[in-house]
This record gives C-alpha cells, structure tokens and sequence, in this order.
C-alpha cells in the first residue's frame, strides 16, 4: 500500500522543471494545486497534470480554485468565464438549485477534460452583513438552510463530472470582517449561533469525500486558529461530524504566524489530514512537506475513500446542458 505524503504542493509555471519532478518524487505529496501561474492552453494544461501525475507514478488528485468570479482559475479564451456564485444565484432565483447544479456539472466537464479532478468547491461560508468584501459575492446566500441545498446541488454537479468536491471553509468563513490572506480574523460570537447558522451548512454535507480549513480564530472554542487548533477540529470532526479527508486552506497565508515547518506541523498534530501549500519558493515547499510527513493510519484511510468517491464522468449533452441552463437563469423551465 502507498502511504501518501500529507501535502498537497503547487508548481511554478507551465511544466515542471527537474528540481520539482525530483521533490515531488521524493515527498510523494496526496496530490496538487493549479493557479493562473499554471494555465496557458488546453494541452499544456493536461502535460503538466501528467507530469505531476508521472513524478509520483500514480494518478495522484489535481485539484483547482474554480468558483466563478474572482476565484477562477480557467478563463477565456479557451473556458467559460462565470458570474461571482452571489450573483448567479441572485439571477436565478427560484431556480438557484438547478441553476448551480447545472453550472458546476459545466465546470467539472471543462475541468476532468483537462486531468484536473477535483475543485475547491462548494464555499457554503454564510454571508453576514459584516462579511468582508473578499468572500461576500462568493457566498451562496445568507440561509443556513438554503446554502446547505445548494452547496449540495454544486457537490452533486461536480461528482457527476467525475471531480472530487472540496467543501470549505469548514466549520464556516461567513462572520470574518478581515481578509484571511493578510490578516487573521477573530469571531467573538456566542457558539450557540455559530452552531445554528455558521456550522449548520458543514454538518449538512459532512458527508462530502474533502474539506477545507478556515484561518480564522473562533474564541467560543479556543484562541488558536481553527487550522492548528485540536479543540476545533474536534468540533469538526465531532460536532460537525465531517469524517472526510480535511485539508488545510493554503498554510502560507498571513492569517497564520510562524514558519511554514511549524505551522505545518502544528496542523496536522492539530487534526488536519494534509497541509495545502499554494504560493513559496522550492525550498519552503520541501519544508512544508517534510513537516507534513507521511499520513497516519486516520488520514490513509479518509484519503483512500475520497479516491474511491472519484468516479467517471457521466455522458453530458454540452448544447442540451447550456440551454437549460440559460433558460433557468431567465426564470423558464427548460424542456
């Protein structure tokens, strides 16, 4: 049996080079992530996943941000760009649950097309009055009960697209009034609350194969960052009850203080299953994985069961998919 690093690693630029094919091989990440930095054309985008895939002689699980949006990875010319997922759902009204079925069912198309099959995606944080500019358009609505249906209609598209869903930002981002890029958030509110509105989301789909972590401090349950607090991913994995593979949110960002060896650490003896890097030089690459270490016996097994969730695509009429979906976003039943 294969024990996978606990890491998930980027890459630089359109292919690999040899120093990076040689720490892939060496570190044997879970699996990768692809930015803009990564995506030129079609066929260079699928040589550089099977040039991930080749450096660690299996077919390790690429993953990518592809909200919508802002947050879109894969753009024009050669993908279809998309409105915030906000204002989608805003179009669509009472038709919002087919609409993002259908849309993220477009999507897992484009992406497993491509080699990418996973997305970091559905974002079920609740949208609050106080929620900062950076997440508010990619928030679902501002109903625990209504983002739960339709991160469950995103999930249900990209599994049928034979892509793996990440839900994030678990156990919920929506309260933050401070962009966790640069600044680490603190929540004060009463954990009676977060449980009724923030968490109920995650616990809805606590069924999904991948979460992601939120950089944030919830002070109800602890001081520490959710990310490397084992009081919160206890609540998490308890709670919540998500028993899927947890990921880290990007363990370079400025919410988290430290150096990456530590903070790496300090997450997976947290809880965390794999520690995501995105954005650093080789060196802090290496760092994070050799910190990471190899999976525990817990961690293996989450991994190998989202594996086994990652099916083939089911057959999809491209022409068919897209009319009824413009005609859902003009108030009409396709058909």
């Amino acid at each position: 049996m294969t024990r996978f690093g606990a890491s998930i690693l980027d890459a630089d630029g359109f292919r690999l080079s040899a120093e990076e094919i040689a720490l892939f091989r060496d570190v044997n990440p879970f699996g990768f992530i692809l930015f803009a930095r990564n995506i030129d054309t079609p066929d260079q985008v699928r040589a550089l996943c099977d040039d991930f895939r080749a450096a660690v002689g299996r077919n390790a699980p690429i993953t990518i941000d592809q909200e919508g949006g802002r947050v879109q990875r894969l753009r024009r010319p050669h993908w279809r760009d998309w409105m915030p997922p906000l204002d989608f759902v805003h179009l669509a009204k009472d038709y919002a649950q087919e609409a993002m079925y259908l849309r993220y069912r477009l999507i897992a198309q484009e992406l497993h097309a491509l080699g990418i099959d996973s997305n970091c995606a559905p974002m079920v944080d609740v949208a609050a009055d106080c929620t900062h500019a950076f997440l508010r358009n990619r928030c679902y609505g501002t109903d625990p009960d209504s983002v739960a249906s339709l991160g469950r209609a995103v999930a249900q598209g990209l599994l049928d697209g034979g892509v793996l869903p990440v839900l994030k930002h678990i156990p919920g981002h929506g309260r933050a009034t401070q962009d966790s890029h640069f600044d680490l958030p603190h929540v004060d509110d009463d954990l009676h609350d977060l449980k009724a509105r923030d968490f109920a989301p995650f616990k809805a789909l606590n069924d999904l194969p991948m979460g992601m972590t939120a950089h944030l401090v919830y002070s109800a349950v602890d001081d520490a960052p959710a990310t490397i607090s084992p009081r919160m991913m206890s609540l998490i994995r308890e709670d919540i009850g998500f028993d899927g593979l947890i990921m880290t949110d990007d363990i370079s960002m400025k919410a988290l203080k430290g150096n990456l060896g530590d903070l790496s650490r300090a997450a997976i003896a947290a809880g965390c299953d794999v520690v995501l890097h995105c954005n650093g030089t080789l060196a802090e690459r290496a760092e994070v994985a050799q910190a990471a270490g190899e999976m525990g016996d817990a961690a293996q097994r989450r991994a190998e069961a989202a594996l086994a969730a990652r099916k083939p695509p089911q057959p999809l009429d491209i022409a068919s998919c897209e009319a009824q979906l413009e005609a859902l976003l003009n108030g009409q039943v396709y058909g």
